[in-house]
């Protein structure tokens, strides 16, 4: 009996399918917006500074605000947090899609990420609530789930595409009003709510706002000085303070920590391996692959003059990759653990990249198959087991705030990756070699090879 796969009630499937809602949506409006950038930028009068706003905007907010968003679902319940990260989330959205100029569009992409945010650790949480009686029933949930946002993240250029083609830019954003809608419901339905002696401490005293605040400052100054580095050089004083200022808010971040009487980020966990290089192993898969996204988003539009519904297309083997290497990962977990499909999965992805080195302006199009399989291939096999080591590696009552430190990486980390690629943007408008992206396919695959 034992050997047999544990069933999913129809309850935990349920419970599954409503948490996918806000991973989907969260991931979805992370590169849908790329396909969309050059449509933005003459619709709204925006040059290239602007434009990376829009893309980090959001990522930035969403990375900033996860710690607290985790600390405040252990507190206050995830439940709670996650309904009203789907609201706030659909709101921005009918913002971002009702946008009369640039800075109005930013704002609201800001907003967007303070509601992903509330959604994505929570999220988890949720997840981890329903399944973590069966730590394979879990496995094989998380690898479900992880699958539901990746292959958002993978069809977010296709989506991008086709909506742009037939209803304008602005429907990238406004497709998310009917799915938070479906989600907010089927929350309010099917997530039960948390038994008396579960609920969390709301006392005030309990929330570490010095903490909170201090890693807000750390996390905005530091990303927000590599975004501007390239406009403005690094002696510039908005950029160099950017950076002290962040490197003294993440000491004091930790000094605060350590003394915190309920911190909101337990440094203990960081003595745990497999916690500590998950965490790692989650900055270098988003560094890297919203790094690739943005990257080749603008060379297929600008350097082979593609229309968006084309240029989204080509993004369409990653979401097939995504797919059966998700679902997959579930299973390898549950057999042999989290530690090959890791490692396995790195390597995979490690040579979609490096064979991205050898793409330029004349590369024809089927040389890009090759890559766009393995890398969605290898991330699929090895996202689903980071995630489920984090989540073996802690408690239940701190399963949110262990996802948000998982998630805040990423988000830091793929924030980073956009600003640091975007060097590389000007080369895809002249017709010939990438110099600038070929230096960055290297540093994606030293990346993948420090994470394996």
């Amino acid at each position: 009996m034992n050997s047999q796969k544990t069933p999913v009630s129809p309850a935990l499937g349920r419970v599954l399918a409503t948490v996918s809602v806000g991973f989907v949506v969260t991931q979805l409006d992370v590169t849908i917006v790329n396909i969309a950038l050059p449509q933005i930028g003459a619709n709204l009068h925006a040059n290239v500074a602007g434009l990376q706003w829009v893309v980090d905007a959001y990522t930035l907010a969403f990375a900033v605000l996860m710690l607290s968003a985790g600390a405040l679902g252990d507190r206050f319940g995830a439940r709670r947090l996650y309904a009203a990260g789907i609201v706030l989330f659909a709101l921005a959205s009918l913002a971002c899609g009702l946008a009369l100029d640039a800075p109005m569009l930013v704002a609201a992409r800001a907003l967007q990420g303070v509601g992903a945010a509330a959604m994505l650790p929570n999220s988890l949480a949720l997840l981890n609530q329903s399944y973590g009686h069966d730590p394979k029933l879990r496995a094989r949930a998380v690898g479900l789930w992880t699958a539901s946002g990746a292959i958002s993240i993978a069809a977010g250029p296709v989506l991008g595409g086709v909506l742009i083609a037939a209803f304008g830019w602005r429907s990238i954003f406004l497709v998310n009003l009917p799915i938070c809608a479906a989600g907010f419901l089927a929350t309010l339905l099917w997530v039960p709510r948390p038994q008396a002696a579960a609920k969390a401490d709301t006392s005030p005293r309990g929330i570490d706002l010095g903490g909170q605040s201090l890693a807000i400052v750390a996390l905005t100054a530091f990303v927000a000085a590599v975004i501007e580095w390239r406009p403005l050089g690094l002696t510039h004083p908005l950029v160099a303070g950017g950076f002290v200022l962040a490197a003294l808010a993440g000491g004091a971040f930790v000094a605060v920590e350590v003394r915190a009487r309920a911190p909101m980020l337990p440094l203990s966990l960081f003595g745990k391996r497999s916690f500590s290089a998950a965490v790692l192993f989650g900055i270098c898969v988003n560094m890297t692959y919203y790094g690739m996204v943005f990257v080749l988003s603008l060379y297929l539009q600008r350097a082979r003059g593609y229309t968006p519904l084309q240029a989204g297309l080509a993004f369409l083997p990653l979401t097939g990759g995504f797919l059966i290497s998700n679902v997959a990962s579930g299973w390898v977990v549950g057999r042999f653990g989290v530690r090959v499909p890791m490692i396995a999965g790195a390597i995979t992805a490690g040579l979609g990249y490096g064979l991205l080195h050898f793409v330029d302006a004349g590369t024809p199009l089927i040389g890009l198959l090759l890559p766009f399989l393995l890398i969605p291939s290898g991330m699929g096999l090895a996202v689903p087991a980071m995630t489920t080591a984090v989540l073996a590696s802690v408690e239940a009552r701190r399963a949110g705030t262990a996802s948000a430190v998982l998630n805040t990486a990423r988000q830091a980390g793929g924030a980073v990756g956009v600003a640091a690629f975007a060097r590389s943007r000007a080369a895809p408008r002249r017709r010939k070699s990438l110099p600038a992206c070929r230096r960055r396919r290297r540093s994606r695959s030293g990346c993948w090879c420090s994470a394996a």
